[in-house]
């Protein structure tokens, strides 16, 4: 892969150097940090569109849940709000409830209007989301160790597998009318057109050029990570994870895939740049004293903000962003309908992921599809980002320590995705 990539004035190998030299190992590092690496996810919430066909029975496909022993204070302290320690100090929280009953004017309301209230708030929370976020309070909620839990090729495929992104491709996908996915068992056959590609843009504009492109990228980037972790052997009950360049081949050559193989890739490249235009576009959020990324640990929460801190000054120096302002740009009206018609799509794909089968496909596509979400979010909130207060929280824009955490990992997927791209050149060409 060489060149400019559309809808961008950006190159791959601008990325490349970028990515390895400067991103990949302080995303790496910040991945290892405790405020990063515990998430809290429900796996076990049916899927709203179809009758569930089972849970995956493989072994590898079970997630690990932490012990709550192991969950740092302030982390299983804090409400999803709140990541300082001002926030998680009780004896205010106290004060605060207590001023709130005092001041009450009427505190007998029927158990059915407080139930309504709620649905209120959180409807208009959901306003700016771009996702369907888990429910923190759900007793099935649990916490996990990622790094206990690394994202790898576990055995899931098939048609459930494939049911899942016919959804979100054929159903929920603005595409271009030609893209052929020829190993899909649902869908219908098209005779002897499947043998050639014609990749045509017609009647796309750009907004949904890229909607198409985000998803395509974050594909490209989850069948990367199960070549790049693919089980090779296993030996007296001793895996052994690595690089599968059969499977890669099979997924990525033009050969193999009617050509589109490398397009894939570039949409991996361009989600890349989509990601890293929202980090440097947050860094006014987490450069405020307010925000601590409060896990109990003083040292450790002080490293963790300064490496924060560091990637967003690496994310600023970056010359070749992607302007999120040629986005619905058109007039008000129109711009703002397809604008609301891009978050129920994305929206309608974060619901699907509840109904992947395994359990640790299911955590890690929550995760990314939630972490692209929170991007969105942030690329179509800089007003609000560029007039947040210095030493108070802002209701104009806010951020869950969910969707923080779900932000860097996401990317950190993405950066992985790249670097392990450029392992699998070195290895087809000591293959040839």
């Amino acid at each position: 892969l060489t060149g400019v990539l559309d809808d961008c004035l950006c190159d791959i190998e601008s990325i490349d150097d970028f990515n390895t030299f400067k991103i990949f190992p302080k995303i790496q590092k910040l991945q290892e940090r405790d405020y990063f690496r515990y998430y809290k996810v429900n796996l076990k919430r049916p899927c709203p569109f179809w009758a569930d066909d089972g849970h995956c029975s493989i072994k590898d496909c079970h997630v690990e849940p932490c012990p709550e022993s192991k969950i740092p204070v302030g982390i299983k302290a804090g409400s999803s709000n709140k990541y300082s320690k001002a926030a998680n100090n009780s004896k205010e929280l106290e004060d605060c409830e207590q001023a709130n009953k005092l001041g009450a004017v009427n505190s007998t309301l029927s158990n059915q209007s407080k139930e309504a209230f709620i649905d209120w708030a959180r409807y208009d929370d959901s306003q700016d989301h771009f996702c369907e976020l888990d429910d923190e309070r759900s007793p099935d909620a649990q916490y996990v160790d990622l790094l206990l839990n690394p994202e790898r090729y576990t055995g899931y495929k098939g048609p459930s597998a494939w049911r899942v992104w016919n959804s979100i491709y054929e159903e929920n996908c603005f595409k271009p009318r030609s893209v052929y996915r020829p190993l899909n068992p649902l869908a219908p056959s098209r005779g002897g057109l499947g043998s050639v590609c014609l990749f045509s843009w017609t009647g796309l504009c750009l907004e949904k050029r890229v909607f198409y492109k985000l998803i395509s990228g974050l594909h490209a980037s989850i069948n990367l990570h199960l070549c790049a972790n693919y089980l090779l052997e296993e030996t007296w009950g001793k895996p052994r994870w690595g690089p599968n360049v059969k499977e890669f081949t099979r997924r990525f050559d033009p050969s193999e895939t009617k050509g589109e193989g490398p397009r894939r890739l570039k949409n991996l490249y361009f989600l890349y740049l989509i990601e890293l235009r929202a980090l440097s576009k947050v860094a006014p959020y987490f450069e405020r004293s307010v925000v601590d990324l409060y896990t109990g640990n003083g040292h450790e929460d002080a490293e963790s903000k300064a490496l924060l801190l560091d990637i967003f000054r690496d994310t600023k120096s970056f010359h070749m962003h992607f302007d999120e302002k040629s986005m619905f740009a058109g007039d008000k009206k129109g711009a703002k309908s397809l604008k609301e018609e891009f978050r129920l799509h994305f929206k309608n794909i974060s619901r699907i992921m509840d109904c992947v089968g395994c359990d640790k496909c299911r955590l890690w596509g929550k995760l990314q599809t939630q972490g692209l979400g929170t991007a969105l979010k942030i690329l179509f909130s800089e007003k609000e980002i560029q007039s947040l207060p210095e030493n108070s929280p802002s209701k104009g824009f806010q951020l869950t320590r969910q969707e923080i955490v779900a932000l860097v990992n996401a990317f950190g997927r993405l950066s992985t995705s790249i670097r392990e791209l450029q392992n699998f050149k070195v290895l087809l060409q000591q293959t040839r």
